[in-house]
Parts: structure tokens; C-alpha cells; sequence
């Protein structure tokens, strides 16, 4: 996209309410057959291209209809494909305008984190269904706000943990389940891999083509950075939850899965900087212990690995009374304890999106292989790791009202919630 293009656009923001940030391609019909699931997919520079790839293809049973970026370089440039394919496709720059679109049947939303309950809260408000991109939530409170708002206002959500939806990892954790190795006592969970430094940075005027305001959304006015925009924004709390919550989602729904709980009763974290020197706010290395009754789960991140621990880059080992059971990208094998492989199977087919679909047409949440409820508790994992390791302290969580007791707690609890900035307030929200 040529930068007079752009110039042109941000003029015409500029000149016009830029809230409204609405048009539609010349001559488009949003509409979908009547069989199709329209669909809106909010942020996508990242995750949200295969979001948009996944929706939007023959046969999918859904289409499409709508986008939403507020990088007009990004919006305009995927409204450019597709035009070249001969389609076209409404715009949008902010998603409270694109939400009043009554061709839009289900949102899904690959923002940052700091931007997931914002607008899958207004989204199912709207009754929209919403498929969201792990973690479900950027706080503690927050995840279990959106839980209750989903049931409450009976909408299909689909968490983004997508390993829920694969064939070989479900036959994986059946064998955990199965007891033929025994009580599975302990899951690693693993996250080990080289992420590039991203250097420093200085604040700099924000680009024409971005519309910050509503980038930053909830978050405090800061001024803009390139080292807290486009990804980089997963290594600053405001907008993040570092690697545990980015990458850690997936593998900590794992061992949740394959141990078959909820809420720890307490966790303790560790995590620094050993490697970076740079802009981080997050750690580049990370271990935590979930306390469970009979079970723990346990959290270790390093990135700056280039090489696998225990056969994995990403993936989990459940370590059981007569043997193991390993699960990663490839698929799953189970070992007795002399080493005898006694199990396995390739990952298979991974339809998470296919899922989400399936129950938007039933209506029935349990349907769905990671609904609202499985996205909250993982997402609570991750936020409850990071704020131990923040506090410096064992904490201890009260199962009733999902808060901090005991020592730490009055810090603790700060961080288990967030203030929002007025005008990107969560409906109802209590804190």
C-alpha cells in the first residue's frame, strides 16, 4: 500500500469522527448464504491472518463478512486481498461500531491480551458469539467477569487453546486418564525455545496510520513505542502477560486437561531476566508449582533455549506411579517406568475452529472442546504464576471467591485485577 494511500485515509480519520471508522467495499453484500456462520475477526496482523484463513474458505460453513484493525496499513491491506480474489468485505477501525453490524454473527478476536475481555464482553453483549485467542483474559478478575457474562447471556465462546481440538492429543490425555500407568502425580508443563532480544527503543510520534487511542484501548496513556506495538507488546504488563500466558496457555491447558482440575490452592513462581538486556518487562525465564490436592502441575519457561529439554520445545510430560506419558507438537507416546513404550499416536487433525462452528449451529456449549469456563481457569494459571512471581511469595487462593488469602495477599490482589480507562470500561464489571 503506497504511503499516499495511507496519508489520504488519515487525513479523511482525521477529518471525520474517528470512532465511526466504518465503510464497506464498493458494491459488497456482506451477507452470507443463509447456511453460512458470518463472521468478524477483530486484529490480525498475527494470529488473526489464520483466523481469517480459517473462516473464510469452501466449504468452512462460514464467511468472512467483516474486519477490524486499528492499523489502517493492516486493515486496508487485508481489504486489498480480498478485493484481488474478486470478494469484498466490511471494514472497520473500531470494533464498537463494528459490534452495531447486524450481518455479523459470531467475532473473532486475536487483539493483544490487554484487548481480549474488552471486546468479547461488548461482543457477546451484542449477541454475538466470540471465538478468543489465548489467554482468554489479561487479569484474574476479569477472566471470571467474562465466564459468568458468557453464560449469562448465552452465548457459544471458544477459548484459543487449540491442542483441545486435536485427535492425537485427545486419544494422549485419555491414556493419562486411563490409569494404566498409574496415579499421574506431577505434569510439566514446557515452554523451551530461542526468542530474539528486541533491543531498546526510544517513544516516538505515533504513525498516521494508527489510531492509538483505541490501540491502547484499556490500557494507561503512555506514548507510543515500537517495542510496545505490533507482538512486542506481549513483553510489557500493561498490554501482556509475557510467554506464560502467550505460548505457557497452551501447555498449562494441558496438564490442567490431563489432570483433570480447576483452581490450584496455592502457587509459588520464580522468573527473571538471565538472557535479555533489552526493553522487557517480562521474564525470559520462568518456573512455577500449582498446588493441587494428590497433584501438582509444574510451569518452566526458558527462551533462550535453542535446543529441547526432555524432547520437547513446547510440550508436557505427566509423570505417573509406572511410567510417563510425553505430549507435544508431533503427537503423544507413553513409556513404563523400565522404558518400554507401551503407546502413541501422531498429533492428527486439529479442527478447533471446525468445533466452534459445530456448536454456534447447536447452541450447546458442551459442544465446544475449550469453552469460556476451560479459557478461564488456564488463563487464571498463568496470571496467578506471573503475580507470585511478581510478589515474591507463595500464594494461596481461596476457591470461593478466586482471590488471595493469607500472606502476600493484599499485593497479590492488586494485581489480580486492572483499572480501566474511561470509554474502554467493562459493562457491569465489579473488579
Amino acid at each position: 500500500m503506497s504511503m499516499e494511500r495511507v496519508s489520504r485515509r488519515a487525513f479523511m480519520k482525521r477529518s471525520v469522527a474517528a470512532s465511526a471508522g466504518f465503510r464497506v467495499a464498493s458494491g459488497s453484500s456482506i451477507l452470507g448464504a443463509n447456511s453460512d456462520i458470518r463472521v468478524a475477526v477483530v486484529g490480525f496482523r498475527g494470529q488473526g491472518r489464520h483466523h481469517i484463513a480459517g473462516f473464510h474458505k469452501p466449504g468452512s460453513g462460514s464467511r468472512v463478512v467483516a474486519i477490524c484493525d486499528v492499523d489502517e496499513k493492516v486493515l486496508y491491506g487485508k481489504e486489498d486481498e480480498f478485493k484481488k480474489r474478486g470478494e469484498s468485505v466490511a471494514t472497520y477501525i473500531d470494533f464498537r461500531k463494528m459490534l452495531e453490524d447486524k450481518n455479523i454473527d459470531a467475532v473473532s478476536i486475536a487483539t493483544p491480551e490487554h484487548q481480549h475481555i474488552t471486546v468479547a464482553s461488548h461482543a457477546v453483549i451484542a449477541g454475538k458469539d466470540a471465538y478468543v485467542e489465548k489467554p482468554l483474559s489479561h487479569t484474574v478478575a476479569e477472566g471470571r467477569y467474562f465466564y459468568d457474562l458468557a453464560r449469562k447471556q448465552n452465548r457459544i465462546v471458544q477459548h484459543g487453546t487449540q491442542s483441545r481440538s486435536s485427535e492425537g492429543v485427545q486419544e494422549g490425555i485419555e491414556f493419562v486418564k486411563s490409569g494404566k500407568l498409574g496415579k499421574c502425580r506431577v505434569a510439566k508443563a514446557i515452554n523451551c525455545q530461542r526468542r530474539g532480544p528486541i533491543g531498546h527503543k526510544e517513544d516516538m510520534p505515533t504513525p498516521a496510520h494508527v489510531h492509538y487511542d483505541l490501540w491502547l484501548g484499556p490500557a494507561p496513556v503512555r506514548p507510543f513505542n515500537e517495542n510496545r506495538y505490533h507482538y512486542s507488546w506481549h513483553w510489557w504488563w500493561d498490554y501482556g502477560s509475557g510467554d506464560c500466558g502467550n505460548d505457557g496457555s497452551h501447555q498449562i491447558d494441558v496438564a490442567r486437561w490431563g489432570l483433570g482440575v480447576d483452581l490450584p490452592s496455592a502457587v509459588t513462581c520464580s522468573g527473571g531476566q538471565l538472557w535479555y538486556r533489552d526493553d522487557h518487562e517480562t521474564p525470559d525465564t520462568q518456573t512455577a508449582t500449582f498446588e493441587y490436592d494428590g497433584c501438582h502441575i509444574v510451569w518452566e519457561m526458558r527462551l533462550w533455549t535453542p535446543y529441547k529439554q526432555e524432547q520437547h520445545d513446547n510440550g508436557n510430560i505427566f509423570y505417573c506411579d509406572e511410567g510417563w506419558v510425553s505430549i507435544g507438537r508431533s503427537g503423544w507416546e507413553a513409556f513404563a517406568k523400565d522404558g518400554q513404550r507401551v503407546g502413541g499416536a501422531p498429533r492428527g487433525k486439529e479442527e478447533h475452529r471446525e468445533n466452534f462452528l459445530q456448536a454456534v449451529r447447536s447452541r450447546k456449549t458442551s459442544d465446544l472442546t475449550a469453552d469460556a469456563r476451560e479459557g478461564h481457569y488456564t488463563s487464571l494459571l498463568c496470571h496467578t504464576a506471573n503475580i507470585a512471581m511478581r510478589t515474591g511469595q507463595r500464594l494461596v487462593i481461596d476457591a470461593k471467591t478466586e482471590r488471595f488469602v493469607g500472606d502476600g495477599a493484599e499485593k497479590a490482589n492488586r494485581l489480580r485485577t486492572k483499572t480501566y480507562r474511561k470509554g474502554f470500561e467493562l459493562p457491569g464489571f465489579k473488579g
